[in-house]
């Protein structure tokens, strides 16, 4: 039987801590295709609690078209609209049964007769919703899928297609921002929040950075400074010392929400600037967002709502498409943008994931990865 192949260059991954204290090197072997035969999967049948619905199963791979193209995964992360997908509370209803994951990153290994997009050993992303990358390999028609830059880091692949263009929309498409601009946001720890805050200071813009208070509060602080957190403070901080930092900055003419519910809202109107905006991307309180309405009357701000998912049927394979995953891409590259704080985890131990993704206060993001 030949040697596991793994495929990741001098990948560093965190241990048992979520802080990026100390690190093991995912060494490279030398890069083989064999396996069984069987594709390794995750898969649910059923609606609910994804620890209890999910199954690992063995499956045959599905014979290569003239159209198709073979992939074995090599990292597929576990996000809160999978989970919410699993649970039956998200509007993306799959046909079950179905192999879960809505990302990821995998690479080439045949093509068939007729592809001429993408060639053996390249990297390549889902181009649609419903690929299902929580599996070893997959056959799927080339333009499932597109490519990425073989150098742009595995976990920023892995990463992209969620997280960091729900990021880099939100910067780009409600609010014309210019450096030295500041945006404020609430679950500034999520793994959008984190791309928000490293897309912005690759801008020049500064940002406002809202979490909840927390044990290891000063950790998460640390961390989010490193990333390029122009602030970052608590609901009660900034109605208490923190106050001066909304004198300091720019008032913002751009915030972020993906908590809702009463609080939340009013902390970020109250920071906002005339005729700024107010973008919800997510509802992790489960509260409606509750407007006041003298912010409509007398601030004249809006508020709108954002799915990257609509965003990326609207524009798939367009110029602009193309155009954010190559800066996307770039910025991973040149260090600008790094992978959320994360766990690499083997398919075979996916319910810990599962269980370490619902956990309460989480800033690191749970990635599957698939070594044989």
């Amino acid at each position: 039987m030949s040697a596991p192949m793994t495929v990741f260059r001098g990948l560093l991954t965190p241990l048992k801590t979520s802080r990026y204290c100390s690190f093991a090197i995912i060494n490279e072997t030398k890069r083989c295709y064999c396996y069984n035969g069987k594709v390794r999967a995750l898969v649910y049948a059923e609606y609910g609690d994804p620890v209890k619905v999910m199954k690992l199963s063995e499956t045959d791979l599905a014979p290569l078209e003239s159209n198709s193209v073979k992939i074995k995964m090599l990292a597929s992360p576990i996000n809160p609209s999978d989970i919410n997908t699993i649970q039956g509370i998200y509007p993306i209803k799959p046909q079950l049964p179905c192999v879960g994951g809505f990302e990821g990153v995998g690479e080439v290994t045949e093509v068939g007769g007729q592809v001429t997009e993408v060639k053996p050993g390249d990297r390549v992303i889902p181009a649609v919703g419903t690929l299902g990358t929580w599996r070893s390999h997959l056959v799927c028609p080339v333009n499932h899928v597109m490519s990425v830059p073989l150098d742009t880091p595995p976990l920023i692949a892995a990463t992209l297609k969620v997280n960091n263009c729900t990021a880099f929309r939100m910067l780009a498409d409600f609010v014309e921002l210019q450096p030295g601009d500041s945006v404020i946001q609430n679950a500034a720890n999520s793994g959008a929040g984190q791309a928000v805050i490293q897309i912005a200071a690759a801008r020049g813009l500064k940002t406002i950075n809202i979490v909840r208070d927390r044990p290891n509060l000063d950790g998460l602080i640390s961390h989010l400074q490193d990333l390029g957190a122009t602030a970052v403070v608590t609901e009660e901080s900034l109605r208490g010392h923190d106050a001066n930092i909304l004198k300091e900055m720019p008032k913002p003419k751009l915030a972020l929400n993906a908590v809702g519910g009463k609080s939340a809202i009013i902390t970020l109107v109250k920071a906002l600037d005339d005729c700024g905006t107010v973008v919800t991307y997510g509802g992790m309180s489960k509260q409606p967002v509750m407007v006041p309405t003298g912010s409509l009357i007398f601030n004249d701000l809006k508020f709108v709502g954002y799915w990257m998912t609509r965003w990326h049927d609207r524009n798939a394979g367009s110029e602009e498409a193309k155009r954010m995953i190559t800066q996307i891409c770039q910025w991973g590259v040149s260090g600008q943008l790094r992978a959320p704080q994360h766990r690499l985890v083997p398919l075979s131990d996916y319910a810990s994931a599962f269980e370490a993704a619902q956990q309460p206060y989480t800033s690191q993001k749970q990635i599957l990865t698939f070594e044989e």
